[in-house]
């Protein structure tokens, strides 16, 4: 019998996984698919590396002006090959680990036979804990339908070479469709980008930061059609799409990003008595403890916020509470949230609103990069940052930085949040000149001063 059986081999159930067994534990993992789940096969890691590929692209425009005479050329093919490429040696590395770690994996479906035992296989295996994090599966809502080279989620994208055609109807505004309408674009491709309302609207980015994107977007020819698709038709050419407004689209192949479900199907979950909530996640309390209280649910199938970086943090919650019951609590909000499009965005803790809600004075300090000489020299001067603090007691509530290296500069953050010096940390800490960090420090101190927070942040003037 193992400690600990972990269902999925995301980041979450991979962290998950390590993390026990760095305690001494005796782990297990089983996967169903590919090593790594979605976020290293088809999602967060490819992503990525299209994205670096799409900000080269972009900034070639700026070549001239910095004396360099090139000209650009972009093989769609070829950046496909160059992103699988990437990701098979991080799932070697990361395979390569488990087993110098000495975590027993399994390959194949995992389903419970009862709360102490799965089936993977055709092999029963048992444990004391589990921990499912089977993750989730694109959304295809009507009146879509997956068709091969045609109609594709972004698991189909990745999972093989891509379809051929410039033209590419995107349909969706979330994440997904803000990051690949800037991807796809930069990479050679005519976007119709289709979105139900307006891009990243029910998200928690302030309305600065998306009218910024909204531009940034713009000065590369890419802006979205609020519209909604009532009909598809294959035709010889490749695809026509009916609009709500009787207007027509032809495009070569489609996109969707059209959100994602939990993956809980097939897992046998009624023989563990483990429960399903109203929107089909497994349900978890604060511990991240199920109806069971020996198995654990982490990330997209238990986390409505469905990201890698939720589900690597509660797989150290899950982690920690497997060893110490009840010692930590998920923290949604101190997670990093991010967008990697034409302009990073990057937040986390609570916006101005939540915080009124919330029964709390915020306070905010802002620093741009339009005199950041590093940004200046990048020629990424567009973007800022934005610290929200409590008005009484100048405690963080929550930050937001858009432009270049967000996703780099909110950790920044993310490493003192939830301290109670967490601004006067800010403040006071030393910096590298020129960098783009040093506007956390000019974001923290233009709050001190204009909310008379000064004490608070860099003491009494007699040193106490």
């Amino acid at each position: 019998m193992h400690d600990l059986l972990v269902i999925g081999s995301g980041p979450g159930g991979y962290r998950a996984a390590v993390l026990a067994r760095l305690r001494g534990w005796d782990v297990a993992i089983a996967e169903q698919a590919a090593w790594g789940g979605t976020c290293l096969n088809r999602g967060c890691v490819p992503k990525k590396v299209w994205h670096y590929t799409a900000k080269l692209v972009a900034h070639s425009r700026d070549w001239p002006a910095r004396g360099l005479k090139a000209q650009m050329a972009v093989d769609f093919a070829a950046a496909w090959q160059h992103q699988e490429h990437v990701v098979a040696q991080v799932r070697d590395s990361y395979v390569d680990y488990l087993k110098r770690l000495g975590v027993t994996r399994y390959t194949g479906q995992a389903r419970f036979v009862d709360a102490r035992r799965a089936e993977v296989a055709g092999e029963i295996v048992a444990a004391r804990h589990f921990v499912i994090a089977t993750g989730s599966v694109p959304r295809v809502p009507a009146p879509f339908q997956l068709i091969p080279g045609r109609v594709l989620t972004t698991d189909e994208l990745f999972d093989g070479p891509p379809p051929t055609g410039r033209k590419v109807a995107l349909v969706g505004g979330g994440v997904i469709g803000v990051e690949f309408a800037f991807i796809l674009a930069m990479l050679g491709h005519e976007i119709a980008w289709l979105t139900p309302s307006a891009p990243l609207a029910h998200g928690r980015f302030s309305a600065p930061a998306l009218k910024l994107l909204e531009g940034a977007l713009a000065r590369y020819g890419i802006a979205p059609r609020q519209a909604a698709v009532q009909s598809v038709a294959q035709t010889d050419a490749g695809l026509e799409l009916g609009l709500e407004d009787g207007a027509t689209v032809s495009a070569d192949w489609l996109l969707l990003g059209t959100g994602r479900l939990p993956n809980t199907g097939d897992l046998g979950l009624p023989a563990a008595d483990v429960a399903l909530d109203a929107q089909g996640y497994v349900a978890v309390n604060a511990h991240l403890q199920t109806s069971q209280p020996h198995i654990y649910a982490i990330g997209d199938c238990a986390n409505p916020i469905m990201n890698a970086n939720q589900a690597l943090a509660d797989a150290a919650v899950a982690a920690a509470n497997l060893v110490e019951p009840g010692s930590r609590v998920r923290r949604a909000e101190a997670v990093p949230e991010l967008v990697y499009s034409a302009l990073e965005l990057g937040r986390l803790g609570l916006n101005e609103e939540q915080a009124e809600e919330a029964g709390l004075e915020p306070a905010t300090g802002f620093a741009a990069f339009e005199t950041n000489p590093r940004a200046l020299g990048m020629g990424e001067a567009e973007g800022y940052v934005r610290l929200i603090a409590e008005l009484d007691s100048g405690a963080l509530l929550g930050a937001e930085v858009v432009g270049a290296e967000a996703g780099e500069l909110i950790h920044l953050v993310a490493a003192r949040y939830g301290r109670a010096d967490a601004l006067a940390s800010l403040a006071q800490s030393f910096y590298n000149h020129p960098a783009l960090g040093e506007e956390m420090q000019n974001a923290a101190e233009t709050l001190a001063a204009k909310w008379g927070l000064m004490e608070q942040v860099f003491g009494k003037a007699d040193g106490t």
